[in-house]
Protein backbone atom coordinates (compact mmCIF):
# COMPACT_ATOMS: atom_id res chain seq x y z
CA UNK A 1 0.00 0.00 0.00
CA UNK A 2 1.54 3.72 -0.39
CA UNK A 3 -0.62 6.68 0.79
CA UNK A 4 -0.68 9.80 -0.63
CA UNK A 5 1.85 11.74 0.79
CA UNK A 6 4.34 9.37 -0.01
CA UNK A 7 3.53 9.44 -3.86
CA UNK A 8 3.53 13.07 -3.46
CA UNK A 9 7.12 13.29 -1.79
CA UNK A 10 8.46 10.42 -4.39
CA UNK A 11 7.04 12.77 -7.08
CA UNK A 12 8.31 15.83 -5.54
CA UNK A 13 11.76 14.07 -5.28
CA UNK A 14 11.89 12.90 -8.98
CA UNK A 15 11.01 16.43 -10.16
CA UNK A 16 13.95 17.54 -8.09
CA UNK A 17 16.23 15.58 -8.94
CA UNK A 18 15.11 15.76 -12.91
CA UNK A 19 16.41 19.67 -12.36
CA UNK A 20 12.48 21.21 -12.85
CA UNK A 21 10.55 23.31 -10.08
CA UNK A 22 8.52 20.38 -8.15
CA UNK A 23 4.61 21.18 -8.62
CA UNK A 24 2.23 21.50 -5.41
CA UNK A 25 1.24 17.71 -4.73
CA UNK A 26 -1.17 17.77 -2.08
CA UNK A 27 -0.22 14.93 1.21
CA UNK A 28 -3.89 14.88 1.25
CA UNK A 29 -6.85 14.09 -1.12
CA UNK A 30 -10.58 15.78 -0.66
CA UNK A 31 -12.00 14.37 1.94
CA UNK A 32 -14.58 13.32 -0.03
CA UNK A 33 -15.78 11.67 -3.61
CA UNK A 34 -19.01 10.82 -4.83
CA UNK A 35 -17.99 7.30 -3.68
CA UNK A 36 -17.92 8.38 -0.59
CA UNK A 37 -14.35 8.88 1.50
CA UNK A 38 -10.83 8.89 0.02
CA UNK A 39 -8.17 8.37 3.00
CA UNK A 40 -5.72 8.39 -0.25
CA UNK A 41 -4.67 4.57 0.23
CA UNK A 42 -3.78 2.82 -2.57
CA UNK A 43 -2.86 -0.94 -3.42
CA UNK A 44 0.68 -0.62 -4.98
CA UNK A 45 1.69 -4.49 -5.27
CA UNK A 46 -0.12 -7.70 -4.99
CA UNK A 47 2.69 -10.61 -3.37
CA UNK A 48 2.14 -14.34 -3.47
CA UNK A 49 3.15 -15.33 0.21
CA UNK A 50 1.46 -19.22 0.22
CA UNK A 51 1.27 -21.61 -1.94
CA UNK A 52 0.13 -25.10 -0.44
CA UNK A 53 1.51 -27.29 -3.62
CA UNK A 54 5.17 -25.17 -4.25
CA UNK A 55 5.63 -23.64 -0.49
CA UNK A 56 9.28 -23.11 -1.07
CA UNK A 57 9.24 -21.59 -4.69
CA UNK A 58 7.61 -18.58 -4.14
CA UNK A 59 8.05 -15.57 -6.14
CA UNK A 60 10.65 -13.27 -5.32
CA UNK A 61 8.80 -10.57 -7.19
CA UNK A 62 5.05 -9.64 -7.38
CA UNK A 63 2.15 -11.14 -9.39
CA UNK A 64 1.56 -7.40 -10.08
CA UNK A 65 2.27 -3.93 -9.23
CA UNK A 66 0.64 -1.30 -9.60
CA UNK A 67 1.47 2.89 -10.32
CA UNK A 68 -0.16 6.03 -9.11
CA UNK A 69 -0.04 9.58 -10.20
CA UNK A 70 0.89 11.79 -7.72
CA UNK A 71 -2.88 12.87 -7.50
CA UNK A 72 -4.12 9.06 -6.36
CA UNK A 73 -5.09 8.20 -10.16
CA UNK A 74 -3.87 4.40 -11.40
CA UNK A 75 -1.69 5.32 -13.65
CA UNK A 76 -0.29 1.94 -14.61
CA UNK A 77 -0.26 -1.90 -14.51
CA UNK A 78 2.78 -4.28 -14.69
CA UNK A 79 2.41 -8.12 -14.66
CA UNK A 80 4.79 -10.56 -12.53
CA UNK A 81 7.67 -9.52 -15.34
CA UNK A 82 7.40 -6.39 -14.28
CA UNK A 83 6.14 -5.35 -17.65
CA UNK A 84 4.05 -2.44 -18.06
CA UNK A 85 0.65 -3.46 -19.78
CA UNK A 86 -1.81 -0.98 -19.17
CA UNK A 87 -0.88 2.95 -19.05
CA UNK A 88 -3.61 5.74 -17.96
CA UNK A 89 -3.58 9.05 -18.75
CA UNK A 90 -5.73 12.16 -17.05
CA UNK A 91 -6.98 15.54 -17.85
CA UNK A 92 -5.36 18.26 -16.01
CA UNK A 93 -7.85 19.92 -14.72
CA UNK A 94 -10.08 17.48 -13.49
CA UNK A 95 -8.97 15.02 -10.66
CA UNK A 96 -9.81 11.34 -11.74
CA UNK A 97 -11.22 12.03 -15.16
CA UNK A 98 -9.28 9.79 -17.63
CA UNK A 99 -8.75 10.80 -20.97
CA UNK A 100 -6.32 8.17 -22.49
CA UNK A 101 -5.26 4.45 -21.55
CA UNK A 102 -3.66 1.40 -23.80
CA UNK A 103 -2.71 -1.78 -23.77
CA UNK A 104 0.55 -2.18 -24.57
CA UNK A 105 1.28 -3.33 -27.71
CA UNK A 106 -2.00 -1.72 -28.63
CA UNK A 107 -2.97 2.15 -29.86
CA UNK A 108 -4.15 4.44 -27.58
CA UNK A 109 -7.66 5.12 -27.16
CA UNK A 110 -9.00 8.54 -26.33
CA UNK A 111 -11.61 9.73 -24.95
CA UNK A 112 -13.18 13.31 -24.87
CA UNK A 113 -15.67 15.06 -22.53
CA UNK A 114 -18.46 17.54 -22.56
CA UNK A 115 -19.14 20.44 -20.32
CA UNK A 116 -21.03 17.91 -18.02
CA UNK A 117 -18.49 15.75 -17.81
CA UNK A 118 -19.99 13.15 -19.85
CA UNK A 119 -18.04 11.28 -22.61
CA UNK A 120 -18.64 12.41 -26.25
CA UNK A 121 -16.47 10.60 -27.89
CA UNK A 122 -14.14 7.34 -27.28
CA UNK A 123 -11.43 7.62 -30.46
CA UNK A 124 -9.69 4.28 -31.73
CA UNK A 125 -7.70 5.10 -34.52
CA UNK A 126 -7.34 1.27 -35.68
CA UNK A 127 -10.42 0.34 -35.03
CA UNK A 128 -13.99 1.33 -34.38
CA UNK A 129 -14.49 4.97 -32.52
CA UNK A 130 -17.73 6.38 -31.12
CA UNK A 131 -19.68 9.57 -30.16
CA UNK A 132 -22.42 9.85 -27.58
CA UNK A 133 -25.33 12.02 -27.79
CA UNK A 134 -27.16 13.13 -24.77
CA UNK A 135 -30.45 13.63 -24.44
CA UNK A 136 -33.33 14.06 -20.79
CA UNK A 137 -34.14 9.82 -21.55
CA UNK A 138 -31.87 8.43 -23.65
CA UNK A 139 -28.01 8.29 -24.99
CA UNK A 140 -27.64 7.80 -28.92
CA UNK A 141 -24.26 5.76 -29.43
CA UNK A 142 -23.41 5.86 -33.25
CA UNK A 143 -20.24 4.26 -34.60
CA UNK A 144 -17.59 5.08 -37.04
CA UNK A 145 -19.21 2.99 -39.68
CA UNK A 146 -22.71 5.07 -38.81
CA UNK A 147 -24.29 2.37 -36.98
CA UNK A 148 -26.66 3.46 -34.37
CA UNK A 149 -27.91 1.95 -30.95
CA UNK A 150 -30.03 3.70 -28.45
CA UNK A 151 -30.53 3.95 -24.43
CA UNK A 152 -33.35 4.62 -23.00
CA UNK A 153 -33.20 5.40 -19.48
CA UNK A 154 -35.84 5.88 -16.34
CA UNK A 155 -34.83 7.19 -12.81
CA UNK A 156 -32.40 10.22 -11.84
CA UNK A 157 -29.13 10.36 -10.34
CA UNK A 158 -27.86 7.18 -9.17
CA UNK A 159 -31.25 5.25 -9.89
CA UNK A 160 -30.99 6.35 -13.51
CA UNK A 161 -31.03 2.48 -15.27
CA UNK A 162 -31.15 1.32 -19.29
CA UNK A 163 -34.56 -0.20 -19.41
CA UNK A 164 -34.45 -0.55 -22.93
CA UNK A 165 -31.58 -0.83 -25.72
CA UNK A 166 -32.38 -0.33 -29.50
CA UNK A 167 -29.64 -2.28 -30.80
CA UNK A 168 -28.03 -1.67 -34.42
CA UNK A 169 -29.75 -4.26 -35.94
CA UNK A 170 -33.19 -3.14 -35.18
CA UNK A 171 -33.61 -5.39 -32.25
CA UNK A 172 -34.82 -4.35 -28.68
CA UNK A 173 -34.14 -5.74 -25.50
CA UNK A 174 -35.52 -4.62 -22.03
CA UNK A 175 -34.86 -4.39 -18.54
CA UNK A 176 -37.25 -3.99 -15.52
CA UNK A 177 -35.74 -2.77 -12.21
CA UNK A 178 -37.11 -2.22 -8.39
CA UNK A 179 -37.61 1.29 -6.32
CA UNK A 180 -34.06 1.36 -5.41
CA UNK A 181 -32.59 0.17 -9.10
CA UNK A 182 -32.10 -3.80 -8.69
CA UNK A 183 -32.74 -5.40 -11.34
CA UNK A 184 -36.14 -7.72 -11.85
CA UNK A 185 -36.23 -9.02 -15.26
CA UNK A 186 -34.42 -8.66 -18.29
CA UNK A 187 -36.35 -9.66 -22.23
CA UNK A 188 -34.51 -10.47 -25.44
CA UNK A 189 -35.18 -9.20 -28.46
CA UNK A 190 -37.33 -13.17 -28.87
CA UNK A 191 -39.42 -11.71 -26.24
CA UNK A 192 -37.97 -14.28 -23.87
CA UNK A 193 -38.24 -12.57 -20.14
CA UNK A 194 -35.80 -13.55 -17.15
CA UNK A 195 -36.29 -13.00 -13.40
CA UNK A 196 -33.99 -11.84 -10.84
CA UNK A 197 -35.60 -11.65 -7.09
CA UNK A 198 -32.85 -9.78 -5.25
CA UNK A 199 -32.87 -10.35 -1.41
CA UNK A 200 -34.79 -7.01 0.31
CA UNK A 201 -31.97 -6.48 2.66
CA UNK A 202 -28.82 -7.50 0.92
CA UNK A 203 -29.54 -7.19 -2.47
CA UNK A 204 -28.07 -10.49 -3.70
CA UNK A 205 -29.84 -12.69 -5.87
CA UNK A 206 -31.51 -15.55 -4.64
CA UNK A 207 -33.68 -16.98 -7.34
CA UNK A 208 -33.56 -16.91 -11.13
CA UNK A 209 -36.48 -17.85 -13.27
CA UNK A 210 -35.27 -18.40 -16.89
CA UNK A 211 -38.57 -17.75 -19.90
CA UNK A 212 -38.98 -22.07 -19.59
CA UNK A 213 -40.34 -21.09 -16.18
CA UNK A 214 -37.15 -23.38 -14.68
CA UNK A 215 -36.13 -21.32 -10.89
CA UNK A 216 -33.07 -21.43 -9.54
CA UNK A 217 -32.02 -20.50 -5.88
CA UNK A 218 -29.31 -19.26 -4.44
CA UNK A 219 -27.68 -18.91 -0.70
CA UNK A 220 -25.23 -17.02 1.13
CA UNK A 221 -23.41 -17.01 3.89
CA UNK A 222 -23.35 -14.63 6.44
CA UNK A 223 -20.38 -12.89 4.67
CA UNK A 224 -22.87 -12.90 1.28
CA UNK A 225 -20.71 -15.10 0.03
CA UNK A 226 -22.19 -17.68 -2.41
CA UNK A 227 -22.55 -21.02 -0.85
CA UNK A 228 -24.98 -23.48 -2.47
CA UNK A 229 -26.99 -22.88 -6.06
Amino acid sequence: MTTQAQRAEEARQQAISGGTEPSAFPDTLPGYTEYGRDNGIRLSAVWLTHDPEYPENLPAAPLVRYGWTPRGELAAVYDRSNTQVRSFTYDDKYRGRMVAHRHTGRPEIRYRYDSDGRVTEQLNPAGLSYTYQYEKDRITITDSLDRREVLHTQGEAGLKRVVKKEHADGSVTQSQFDAVGRLKAQTDAAGRTTEYSPDVVTGLITRITTPDGRASAFYYNHHSQLTSA
